[in-house]
């Protein structure tokens, strides 16, 4: 019992799911219908870059591309700036809970052995803020672009021409916060004192994880069916690195299934269908954002989408939806449990700081989003 509680209280988002899934199933009874609820292109898709993208993080390439950029930093405010651009820009392609996860803990690393753990909480959030809106131009950055990008069967391009205006603004705003950091000279530690390398690099991992991601993409451009890209994934990682397997998150896929059955079956039930169209109509954006609120952006997504065809304002909305509480974006509360797990951490001021800035830019880029529709 303890562990089930542990694992609702972990999984919050997907036991809420599962149990709606469930629900829904009584009110739709199951039939042959429920088999195209599901659509295996995202699910495969999601699968195969978080496996991927977790062969990159045990190589260590990102934080070894840190190291280099921080030894041209002298200052507190360069050091900042590259910290959060580092998440910002990276997150296009690996995904923002990826560089947050990869990123965050070598921040309080960097700071703690630099004595500048005053400013930690104010480049941490930025560094989130920064990780979620940067993954908003491509497909690849997030969950719900990959989900949004597949069913809208928008193109490629397409998909960078309209979440490009909200990126750049977004990349303005946060360089902004960064420039307007004090700065105060900083020393940073020699390499060779820094944490030591998690694992050697690999060529033959290195070249599969890079070739697996070229495969990733071509999918995404549906130029590679998503079938082809599961067996030369499962066999890749299989033959060079079958433990990743354990660290993808299927907890992840498994809310993603359980939203297409409710969102399937109240697809079914006129009166839902009806509410949720005039709920929709016109106000995609706000009602978007605001479902982000509370269920977080990935689920709002997936849920919304399903009763709307305006894929472009659910798409910015979903985004911007990241910014607000700290739920409204899952990959946030990862850079919280990491500062709160430090010694000393002042969760409240993080909170106040956290809810400041997202509140600011949210404001900013909804105007933004308005005047520019």
């Amino acid at each position: 019992m303890e562990k089930i509680k542990e694992f609702i209280k972990r999984e919050v988002v997907l036991t809420v799911a599962f149990v709606l899934a469930v629900l829904s199933c009584f009110l739709v009874k199951p039939d042959k219908k429920y088999m195209e609820y599901v659509d295996m292109r995202v699910l495969v898709l999601l699968f195969c870059l978080m496996a991927v993208m977790e062969g990159f993080k045990q190589l260590g390439i990102f934080e070894k591309l840190a190291r280099k950029l921080l030894n041209k930093t002298s200052d507190s405010r360069s050091l900042c700036l590259v910290l959060v651009l580092l998440c910002f820009f990276s997150a296009m392609l690996i995904t923002n809970d990826v560089a947050l996860i990869t990123f965050v803990p070598f921040t309080i690393l960097i700071l703690s052995m630099a004595k500048k753990q005053d400013k930690m909480i104010t480049i941490i959030v930025l560094q989130t803020v920064a990780a979620n809106l940067g993954s908003m131009l491509t497909p690849v950055g997030n969950p719900q672009n990959l989900y949004l990008y597949t069913v809208s069967g928008m193109g490629f391009l397409e998909f960078l021409k309209v979440m490009f205006p909200l990126t750049a603004v977004s990349f303005v705003l946060i360089f902004v916060c960064c420039m307007i950091q004090k700065k105060e000279p900083v020393s940073l530690p020699e390499q060779e004192d820094m944490e030591q390398e998690k694992t050697q690099e690999n060529k033959v991992q290195l070249v599969m994880d890079c070739v697996l991601f070229l495969c990733s993409l071509l999918c995404v451009l549906r130029v590679l069916p998503y079938q082809a890209l599961l067996v030369i994934t499962l066999v890749g990682v299989l033959l060079v690195q079958r433990e990743i397997l354990k660290k993808v998150d299927y907890c992840l896929l498994l809310t993603f299934v359980s939203f297409f059955v409710f969102i399937g079956n109240m697809g079914r039930i006129p009166y839902v269908c009806e509410v949720l169209k005039n709920l929709l109509d016109k106000r995609e954006l706000l009602t978007a954002f605001f479902s982000s609120q509370i269920i977080s952006n990935v689920p709002a997504a997936v849920l919304l989408s399903g009763f709307t065809e305006n894929y472009i304002a659910l798409l910015k909305g979903v985004n911007i939806g990241g910014l607000g509480t700290l739920i409204a974006s899952l990959a946030s509360l990862i850079s919280y449990k990491f500062y709160a797990a430090e010694e000393g951490s002042r969760k409240g001021r993080y909170f106040l700081v956290f809810t400041a800035i997202n509140v600011v830019f949210a404001v900013i880029l909804l105007l933004f989003a308005f005047v520019c529709r």
